[in-house]
């Protein structure tokens, strides 16, 4: 081997090690949840860019604008879904904010009534779903969070 080779191998960083153990079951829906969230906010912000480029909204830009804006606003969900199957303990604060956002969006559609009824029920049901399981003692140990030990 000559000794470039060696040095490059040798510089390359280590993974950091991940927790041990398979992943609870819980930690896995949350992250499927949560990454559906996600897909969902962007599926909607394609749909509205798309409505503003090709269709006949009241406000072409608008439609453009709130469609980029859902774009990446699906980011959070969708790194915080990344996060959590990976199980990285940054991902748990993106993932409860998220939520935490999707219960007066859910509220809003709810008393919005028609259609919008039922995508409110959804929205609520699985935001309080996904919270649930994120502070579950299953899911943040986990992660790796758990209680402080102060001496």
């Amino acid at each position: 081997m000559s000794s470039s080779k060696q040095n490059r191998t040798a510089a390359a960083p280590t993974p950091a090690p991940g927790p041990a153990g398979p992943r609870p079951r819980r930690l896995t829906a949350a992250a499927v949840l949560t990454g559906l969230e996600g897909l969902a906010l962007a599926a909607l912000g394609v749909y509205m860019l798309v409505d503003g480029l090709t269709g006949a909204p009241d406000s072409p830009q608008q439609a453009e604008m709130g469609g980029i804006t859902l774009i990446v606003l699906a980011l959070l969900p969708l790194l915080a879904a990344r996060g959590l199957w990976l199980r990285r303990r940054w991902s748990r604060g993106p993932s409860l904010i998220t939520q935490i956002v999707a219960l007066p969006v859910a509220w809003t559609l709810i008393n919005a009534g028609g259609a919008l009824l039922a995508g409110g029920v959804v929205l609520g049901v699985v935001a309080l779903l996904v919270l649930g399981l994120l502070i579950n003692p299953t899911a943040t140990e986990a992660l790796g969070i758990g209680p402080r030990e102060d001496a």
